[in-house]
């Protein structure tokens, strides 16, 4: 088995505290999520009020029917500035939503779960916006795992995120990997793009939160994702290399005593070793695959 790279944990078993400091951190991680999504909730209400009202603005310089459709140069300029406020306050809210769902991360339901589904599902939901962006994706499922304890709509959003953070890693599109298969006691899910890549200074702080290179970037994504997996249980590590692509790794603990037989033909192919492998001829190390698992050769 090759060597994992090094991984992003805190805290949890093995951190040298105890139940009781564990229990106490947790209690005043509920109380500071419930507290920072109260505010968020009272600045995006009034958001939303502006939203709707400057919609309701921007009608009224639209053309009237029957009309010649020109607008005066003072409402040419009043119509761009609505727009301008449009777009500021969808950005606000976009980082009020990061923001609630960071909040939110230290709050899981977690059961049995089939992650090959989960996995397959949400690669399904995620293929239009990525065929849109040329980006093609290689799903590489296994045939069955044992079941993992999920918040499965929490883990999903974890997983859209790193899906969104390697298609905006490929504006001129390029290719996706999404690989799941057993290491041991544990289901490891890796995420490979082809895309920008990270220098070494990036590579250390992209998990730290309020961090982003990205224009207009809220630096919640990344520690959004780090949090759910922590939650799970699990641990996440991130290989890179500037200007080839970026692999992230998770590793979630398997209920290895219940296992839920599936009926695709494909199975798991275990990856080279090293993190440049995944881009030596153009992906020919796996077979191009759909989110159902069936490959395309």
């Amino acid at each position: 088995m090759e060597d994992r790279p090094e991984k992003a944990v805190s805290g949890g078993p093995g951190t040298g505290e105890g139940d009781g400091s564990q229990e106490s951190s947790r209690g005043r991680r509920k109380m500071l999520a419930r507290l920072a999504g109260g505010l968020a909730h009272e600045i995006k209400n009034p958001l939303s009020t502006m939203a709707i009202n400057l919609t309701l603005l921007e009608e009224e310089f639209q053309p009237a029917p029957g009309g010649d459709g020109a607008l005066s140069a003072q409402g040419k300029r009043s119509l761009k500035r609505i727009r301008t406020l449009q777009r500021e306050v969808g950005r606000l809210e976009g980082i009020l939503d990061d923001f609630l769902r960071f909040a939110r991360g230290g709050e899981v339901n977690r059961a049995a779960s089939d992650l090959v589904a989960l996995v397959r599902e949400t690669l399904e939901f995620a293929s239009p916006e990525l065929e849109a962006e040329s980006v093609r994706l290689h799903a590489l499922l296994p045939n069955a795992m044992p079941l993992v304890m999920l918040d499965e709509g929490t883990f999903r959003q974890a997983l859209l995120n790193l899906i969104v953070n390697a298609r905006q890693a490929m504006p001129g599109g390029g290719e996706l990997i999404v690989e799941l298969r057993r290491d041991g006691a544990s289901a490891e899910l890796t995420i490979t793009d082809s895309g920008v890549g990270m220098n070494a200074d990036q590579l250390a702080r992209c998990f730290d939160l309020y961090y982003s290179t990205k224009k207009g970037g809220t630096g919640l994504g990344l520690a959004t994702v780090r949090r759910i997996v922590e939650m799970h249980g699990g641990e996440i590590a991130v290989q890179s290399d500037e200007g080839r692509g970026t692999r992230f790794h998770i590793w979630l603990p398997l209920l290895q005593e219940i296992t839920l037989p599936r009926d695709s033909a494909h199975t798991s192919k275990t990856p080279k070793a090293g993190f440049e492998s995944g881009f030596e001829d153009g992906f020919t190390a796996g077979s191009e695959a759909g989110p159902d698992g069936a490959t395309n050769e």
